[in-house]
Formats: C-alpha cells, sequence, structure tokens
C-alpha cells in the first residue's frame, strides 16, 4: 500500500500553500490567491479571485501552483477534497489550508490521484486522521501518509479515462437540466410580459379576493403549544414541514405524523392537493404546491397554506409569479415601504398581482405539465450517471 506522498516520486513536489495574510491580498494584482472555497471536488471554481504583487510573491518565498497540480483541501467540509488546477490568466499561489500535490509523471497520473482523494475510501482515512472540535483540519504530514492504492500506471490512466467518462456523462445531464430550468421563467414572461410593468394590461387584483370560497384563503401552522414534540408518532396523518416545501416542488417524503385523533384537533390546519404551502423561517418564502396521495394532512407552525379559488387562479401561475419574479413583485405590494415580505397572512391578502385571462393560464400550466415531465426523465437520467459514477469509483478504489 502506497501514501499520497508517494505519486510526487522524485521529480514532483508535496507542500502546503503559503501563509498570505488578508492584509496582503487585493481585489487586483499580478499573482491570484487560490484559497479553500475555489477547491472543489474534482472541479476547480474559478471564481473571486484576490491578488497579491510580486514583491509579496518573493518576501513571503511563495510556491507557484502550476496547471496540472493536484490541489487537495486540508480543512473545510468534505476535507481531503481535491481538484486539478486549470491554465489560468495569471500566476498563482494558494493558501496554507490547501496541500499542492505535483505528481511524478512516472509514478501517478493526476487525474487518478483527483478521483482517489475524492473517493469514499480516501475520505474516510483523511477524516479519521483529521482533528479539531468546531473545524476539522488536517495536517500536511498526516494528509500525506494517508495510505492509497498505487496500482501501475497504465492501470491509474485507464482507471481515470473511465472514470471521466462517467464524469463528463453527469455533467451533460446536469447542464441539460439546468438548461430545461430556464425554459419556464422564459416562457412566463412570453406569455404574460414582465409583472412590475404588465404590459398586457392584465387587471391588477388583491389576492384576498382570489382566496378559496369554503377555507381560510390564507392560514399559518399551529401554535407550538397547539402540537407538542411528544405527540408526533412513527406513522399516521401527514404534517408538512419547511422539509417537505423543496425549490418550487413539494417533497413528499420527510414529513412527520400525527394520530387520526390529533387530526380531528387541528383539522382547521389541514392541506389538500392543490393547496400551496409557503415556508416562513429557514428559507422564507420558498413554495410548492401540494401533491399528495394521503387523503388527510396538516400544516407545522413553520408553514403558510394558501388556498385558492382554482376557477379564478391556477397555484402554478402564482407560484410562478412569485417564484421567480419576486424583486418585481415586491413593487406590486400596496404600499412601498418595506421590501419582499409577506410572510403573514395578513400581507398574502393585502398583495396586489396581475391576473390574466383564464385560458392563457392554462395555457401556461399546460407547458409546465410537459416540462415537468421532461425534468422527470432528465432526474432519472442523472440520477443514473450518477450511480454510474459512484460504481465505478467504488469498483476502483475499494482497497
Amino acid at each position: 500500500m502506497a501514501k499520497i506522498e508517494d505519486a510526487a516520486g522524485k521529480c514532483g513536489l508535496f507542500t502546503d500553500g503559503d501563509w498570505i495574510l488578508s492584509e496582503n491580498m487585493a481585489a487586483e494584482g499580478t499573482i491570484g490567491v487560490i484559497q479553500l472555497k475555489h477547491v472543489g471536488v474534482g472541479e476547480f471554481h474559478d471564481k473571486e479571485f484576490q491578488f497579491i504583487s510580486n514583491s509579496t510573491f518573493n518576501k513571503l518565498g511563495c510556491t507557484e501552483v502550476r496547471p496540472g497540480d493536484v490541489l487537495i483541501s486540508r480543512m473545510a467540509d468534505p476535507i481531503g477534497r481535491a481538484c486539478i488546477v486549470p491554465r489560468l490568466p495569471f500566476c498563482a499561489v494558494t493558501a496554507v489550508d490547501v496541500s499542492i500535490l505535483r505528481v511524478d509523471e512516472s509514478v501517478a497520473d493526476s487525474r487518478f490521484i483527483t478521483h482517489l482523494c475524492n473517493s469514499q475510501l480516501v475520505r474516510n482515512r483523511i477524516a479519521r486522521a483529521a482533528r479539531g472540535t468546531t473545524r476539522s483540519r488536517i495536517t500536511r504530514t498526516e494528509l500525506g501518509e494517508t495510505e492509497i492504492p498505487l496500482p501501475p500506471l497504465s492501470e491509474q490512466r485507464q482507471i481515470a479515462g473511465r472514470l471521466e467518462q462517467a464524469d463528463r456523462l453527469v455533467h451533460t445531464r446536469r447542464y441539460a437540466l439546468e438548461l430545461t430550468d430556464t425554459f419556464l421563467p422564459a416562457a412566463f414572461l412570453e406569455l404574460f410580459g414582465d409583472p412590475a410593468e404588465n404590459p398586457r394590461a392584465f387587471d391588477r387584483v388583491q389576492v384576498e379576493g382570489l382566496f378559496a370560497d369554503s377555507r381560510d384563503g390564507a392560514k399559518c401552522g399551529p401554535f407550538g403549544s397547539a402540537l407538542k414534540k411528544h405527540e408526533y408518532v412513527a406513522a399516521g396523518i401527514p404534517v408538512w414541514t419547511m422539509n417537505n416545501v423543496g425549490a418550487n416542488e413539494f417533497v413528499e417524503d420527510g414529513c412527520l405524523y400525527i394520530t387520526p385523533q390529533k387530526f380531528e384537533e387541528l383539522a382547521a390546519y389541514d392541506a389538500q392537493n392543490g393547496d400551496i404551502l409557503i415556508s416562513r423561517a429557514g428559507t422564507v418564502g420558498r413554495m410548492a404546491i401540494v401533491r399528495t396521495k394521503h387523503p388527510r394532512s396538516i400544516i407545522h407552525s413553520n408553514i403558510i397554506r394558501l388556498s385558492l379559488n382554482h376557477a379564478k387562479i391556477l397555484p402554478i401561475y402564482f407560484v410562478a409569479l412569485m417564484t421567480w419574479f419576486a424583486p418585481r413583485v415586491a413593487r406590486l405590494k400596496r404600499g412601498q415601504e418595506d421590501a419582499y415580505t409577506f410572510m403573514s397572512t395578513w400581507s398574502l391578502g393585502e398583495l396586489q398581482i396581475p391576473l390574466p385571462p383564464f385560458p392563457l393560464q392554462q395555457k401556461f400550466a399546460a407547458l409546465v405539465e410537459r416540462v415537468e415531465c421532461l425534468r422527470a426523465v432528465q432526474r432519472e437520467a442523472l440520477r443514473q450517471a450518477e450511480h454510474i459514477f459512484a460504481s465505478l469509483l467504488h469498483r476502483a478504489f475499494s482497497g
């Protein structure tokens, strides 16, 4: 069994970055400073660089980082993550909490070493050697002595090549999903225009006038005194919490549960398919439309339930309006004295929004449905690609 430092061989380098203080750095300069935030899991994050001068470089006796070097983080989660330095438009150094591994190309393949450091096998070994209570850190000596499998160079290159193919597939699937996510906001603007400008001259109505007739239109979840922690059970009637409100997506898993008897006490806080859940803590204002197989459910205290009259306004239009165009919608609010905050039932009801003709809302809803079907296919393709990559990684580095 070899060690990480062995990859440097006789012609490479294994060292730490430099002690560069904040007062040494500036927004402009000749030599970029690579920090922990630039070191991703197999990916170099090319963003927001600080710089030092040539005189500072010489004064501190810095080590220049070269394209192709492997950078390994000695702290910050996940500790031991690694990436390869790309060709940058400036000379670069790195911070002291990042180790530089310049492999001896007669001994190791930098791509293989990078994948190896990011594998669960090596990551677990690094984590066991790390020290610290608030922020775990591993010394360069302990990092260098971490045991790794180091097969013949030809085998390393073969493994790295297969992993790169799988990794490219993951990135392609992820990019396709990101592109799809940009379609609906663009389609919204095409159909309805900018909601702040209201170029189609849609009627502006108060949300309160769009509430459902048979239920409270906007309802906060029950106070903590009405539903205590010891009253939750392992299975029963779902209680939707912030965990169930994803980024414009309802997540059915991960809810809490109460008994049918407790539900009868709290039936006024029920949630039905088509209701909109709004988080009012954590990531405030996140929204999702309830789509559940459970016939009965209620909301948690950190959730607002919005029940709209579906004959006047479709929930998907309202969520799209509030999710994608919140800064613009802020200017539509009655009274301009505060920013976009509506985490009370009163302020929700007071909000004024443009209301397009119902057939136009239906057209948008049909678009959303088709895009959601496409996204489901893309998410599954991404899941399969990630599974292939993880399986290859496990097989290659299972010890």
